[in-house]
């Protein structure tokens, strides 16, 4: 339920606020490696999270872009 939220909230974004969400996610993403590698991160399980994220806002990129 949550994750159709969150994809819905996507399909309503433009493309310009989809690619800034996705720059943010990436940003997220690199974040969340430096701090496993560096031993500091506690919920390892947000980086697969932040990855599908990363996924859906891509998606929706290429959905709006076919249209």
């Amino acid at each position: 339920m949550k994750i159709n939220k969150f994809v819905e909230d996507l399909k309503t974004k433009s493309a310009a606020e989809l690619n800034e969400e996705l720059v943010a996610a990436k940003k997220e993403l690199f974040n969340l490696r430096f701090q496993n590698a560096t031993n500091q991160l506690d919920n390892t399980s947000r980086i697969k999270e932040v990855r599908r994220n990363i996924a859906r806002i891509q998606t929706v990129i290429t959905q709006k872009a076919a249209e």
